[in-house]
């Protein structure tokens, strides 16, 4: 991609190394396919993050003191989902089900000792919903991020942005078709659908000022 100059405002995405016996990860891979891309005059730079408790929110509040972002989007794998899922709240605990990249594994200790009890997203997860699904690529809102670390980024990221003038958020992607084929039955979905996903969602963040008033919520 071209060189573009450092007015430009910045859109952060980021993306998790493989984890949970997976040679790859597919939010880093999707995360890579719009990195140094230009969508509405916003500059894309995707970083990699460990799975790794603690590290990750370290490396991640770098991402964001280098980039001053002005809209973050954090991406996580997570198996058995068939979507691409917009994430409604982080919440301030690690339970840990399987060790992470380090082999910790935290048990009912909070993401952030002292935070609150949870955050929600600040960005126009229906909207964002409503557009992917009018391009026909499956989404919807979910609300559980788990307890492993995609939430831990989720709630630091909320955490570190509270306050300011940023939106950010989460989306849970699910395993590519070829991670898929060694789990079956397991529902996947392309990079390539993945990726137009994104981009309609990253439109419809940078564009949409006030949600959609429609009905997200589930009753289990």
């Amino acid at each position: 991609m071209p060189h573009l100059p450092p007015s430009h405002p910045c859109i952060l995405l980021t993306g998790f190394d493989a984890f949970g016996g997976e040679s790859i990860n597919p939010s880093w891979l999707l995360a890579q396919t719009l990195d140094g891309a230009l969508l509405s005059g916003h500059r894309v730079v995707s970083r990699r993050l460990p799975c790794v408790f603690g590290e990750a929110l370290r490396e991640l509040q770098q991402a964001l003191d280098e980039l001053q972002p002005s809209l973050v989007l954090a991406l996580g794998q997570a198996a058995g989902r068939a979507e691409l899922s917009l994430e409604r709240v982080a919440i301030n605990v690690d339970d840990a089900r399987i060790p992470d990249n380090a082999g910790a594994q935290p048990i009912d200790e909070p993401v952030i000792p002292g935070a609150p009890a949870a955050y929600f997203s600040t960005l126009p997860i229906k909207a964002m919903c409503a557009a992917l699904r009018e391009a026909g690529v499956p989404a919807g809102v979910s609300q559980t991020a788990g307890t492993f670390v995609c939430n831990h980024v989720f709630f630091g990221l909320q955490h570190a942005l509270a306050g300011h003038p940023v939106r950010s958020g989460f989306m849970h992607i699910p395993m590519l078709p070829e991670q898929a084929a060694r789990h079956s039955p397991m529902p996947s979905m392309s990079l390539a659908t993945m990726e137009l996903g994104l981009r309609l969602a990253l439109q419809a963040a940078l564009h949409v000022r006030q949600d959609l008033h429609v009905s997200a919520g589930s009753i289990a």
